[in-house]
C-alpha cells in the first residue's frame, strides 16, 4: 500500500523522480507513488523541493512533515498531518488505480 493511515497523521511511500521538468503527483506503482520533482538530487535539494511540493499542494506547513525513512534515497517514507485535502486526494489516486 503506498500510503499508511496512523491515528491524525498519514505515512505516503514515493518514488521521487528528480531533475523533471515540473513538480506533480505520478501514477501509483505497487507500494509507492511517483512523485516527480524539478530540482536536482543534490545536497538535499530535491528533498527540500519535495517538502515544498507537498506542503503547498495539501495546505501543510513544511514544519509538519516529516521524513520517516529514506531521507538518503529516491524511495522516501514521508508522514503528513491528514486534513480533508490530503483524504480527498487519497480518495482520487485510489479511484484512478481501479
Amino acid at each position: 500500500m503506498w500510503y499508511e493511515m496512523k491515528e491524525d497523521r498519514v505515512i505516503l511511500s514515493i518514488k521521487a523522480v528528480p531533475n523533471s521538468s515540473k513538480n506533480s503527483f505520478g501514477e501509483i506503482l505497487e507500494d509507492f507513488m511517483k512523485v516527480k520533482i524539478k530540482a536536482p538530487a543534490v545536497e538535499g535539494a530535491a528533498n527540500r523541493e519535495l517538502i515544498k511540493f507537498i506542503s503547498k499542494s495539501f495546505k501543510i506547513s513544511k514544519s509538519e512533515i516529516s521524513f520517516v525513512s529514506g531521507e538518503t534515497s529516491k524511495t522516501k517514507r514521508i508522514s503528513v498531518p491528514l486534513n480533508e485535502k490530503v483524504k480527498n486526494f487519497i480518495k482520487e489516486k485510489e479511484s484512478e488505480k481501479r
